[in-house]
């Protein structure tokens, strides 16, 4: 232990940026941190439980365009926190808009693509050296390579897990891609426009001519889903140059989107990129040439995700669920046995220092000067109720009127390289238990004798902080806007936490290392 100790205060010491210890030049014993294990100082390590409860946020989190740079989509239930679905909405804009679809034009497909994200290292190739390329009858080597989608939840119902993707034709205004929207916002619908279904897999398709191996067609891995063509030759194609296709501002009210949804309520969450989403109409129309009629092949673009309003509607269904009745009791006073976080829009954590052990630190820093060294919030995954295979959060994130206090420790010590606001142990085991380091701000709460009341309580959710271009944390030069970059709109993972149990050693903990003469 005191190894452990010394080697800590060895690393510490050696920040630039906000040392952890911190001098007054008022009293000799305040200059512990100059002195920790030498001329007789010793290092100790002691905890103090905390009060921990479950968070209600209302099922609610912004998932518009601002927050949704990557977009969900699937259905997942189990027992202790019950059903999680997410759809996404989005408007439609043409290519170009007034567009001339030629003479005489017919619709003869119509698809919907997405690009979920999916493991590259674990492909599987069929290879057809005997392909016929169709344009021209041209002899050809066609390879398919196909990826599972990643996913979180249940990936093998009744073997393998399978959903019925639905698209729907919006009947709401979405307004303008700068609104605000929230993931328990509903919409309207209005007729089935499209419809797969899908067993966890996408193909890239590359065909290449046999003669010279040049490259004859290129699909990228996605997700494609057909949609209705005689709704798109009736509503796009027999309308160009129309009033309703020629602006953006007509056009997003007379076509008002649509949305994409699963049929089952039990699987998995899925993700996808909502910048790349495209439906691709595919026609014929006359070309006339030398008094000669025939039929040439087009194809149009309708672009979703960028550009438009859009978001991720998620619903909760919890009803006699253990993550139900802790919601309803938020008793910030004793605390729970057990804590639920979930990402998404779900339940978060509040851990609370009483006042008395605050009250206590203070009184043996004044009386027998002690110097803090380490001071970090501890709390476990309850091994009963969470013992499963599910991927478990590994970072979270701070209410944002707790950010003050938090970034405190984030922006002093971002950029040394030694700090992680929560560093994560053994998260493929279990239990996995969680340090949220709170050093800085302890220190300043003891020393200063400045006790902000949002530092006593305050409450952690799921997801990460997002990085700029450098690797530093986005929005750290203006705190009071690094709320807005994190990944909690699509981070679906959760847990249950061991929260305040007397009897239980992994109970919730402040954890306190200092030095004393």
């Amino acid at each position: 232990m005191t190894k452990n100790i010394q080697k800590l205060f060895n690393i510490t010491a050696t920040l630039v940026i906000g040392s952890l210890i911190l001098w007054n030049c008022e009293s000799d014993a305040d200059r512990l941190g100059s002195q920790f294990f030498q001329n007789g100082v010793q290092g100790a390590e002691t905890s103090y439980p905390l009060i921990a409860f479950t968070v209600n946020n209302g099922d609610s989190l912004r998932t518009d365009a601002a927050r949704t740079t990557t977009a969900t989509l699937g259905a997942f239930s189990e027992p202790q926190f019950g059903l999680q679905k997410s759809s996404y909405i989005s408007q439609v804009r043409l290519a170009e808009y007034a567009p001339d679809f030629g003479t005489n034009p017919i619709l003869d497909s119509a698809v919907l693509v997405i690009k979920p994200q999916y493991a590259s290292d674990s492909v599987t190739t069929t290879t057809n050296e005997d392909y016929i390329y169709p344009d021209g009858d041209v002899a050809s080597k066609k390879v398919v390579s196909t990826y599972p989608v990643k996913k979180y939840g249940r990936t093998k119902i009744n073997g393998k897990t399978i959903f019925n993707i639905k698209i729907h034709e919006v009947g709401s205004f979405l307004g303008g891609p700068g609104d605000e929207s929230f993931s328990n916002r509903g919409v309207t619908l209005a007729s089935q426009i499209g419809s797969k279904t899908f067993d966890g897999n996408i193909s890239s398709v590359k065909i290449t001519k046999k003669s010279d191996n040049s490259e004859l067609f290129t699909r990228d891995a996605s997700l494609r889903i057909p949609l209705d063509s005689t709704f798109f030759q009736n509503r796009i194609i027999l309308k160009g140059k129309s009033p309703e296709l020629a602006d953006a501002a007509s056009f997003i009210r007379y076509f008002r989107g649509i949305q994409l949804s699963v049929q089952e309520d039990d699987g998995y969450i899925f993700y996808f990129d909502p910048a790349s989403i495209v439906i691709n109409l595919y026609f014929k129309k006359d070309k006339v040439a030398d008094g000669t009629t025939t039929r040439e092949k087009a194809d149009f673009a309708l672009h979703l995700g960028a550009g438009n309003a859009h978001f991720n509607n998620i619903y909760y269904g919890r009803v006699g669920t253990p993550a139900e009745t802790a919601l309803a009791v938020q008793d910030t006073i004793i605390g729970s046995p057990k804590i639920f976080i979930q990402g998404m829009g779900g339940p978060g954590i509040g851990l609370k220092i009483p006042d008395s052990t605050i009250a206590g630190i203070r009184n043996r820093y004044l009386n027998e000067k002690i110097g803090i060294i380490s001071a970090k919030l501890r709390i476990y995954t309850d091994t009963e109720s969470w013992n499963n295979k599910y991927e478990k959060p590994s970072y979270f994130v701070v209410r944002q009127k707790d950010l003050k206090t938090y970034l405190e420790d984030m922006s002093a010590l971002a950029y040394t390289g030694v700090y992680s606001l929560v560093k994560t142990y053994d998260l493929d085991k279990n239990p996995t238990y969680y340090d949220i380091g709170i050093t800085q701000s302890l220190k300043n709460i003891i020393e200063k004798d400045n006790t902000p009341k949002q530092f006593i309580r305050f409450n952690l959710n799921v997801g990460n902080y997002t990085l700029d271009t450098y690797g530093s944390l986005m929005g750290l030069k203006y705190p009071t806007y690094a709320q807005n970059f994190n990944n909690r709109a699509f981070t679906p993972h959760r847990a249950v936490l061991v929260g305040s149990d007397a009897n239980n050693e992994r109970s919730a903990k402040l954890i306190l290392t200092y030095g004393k003469k």
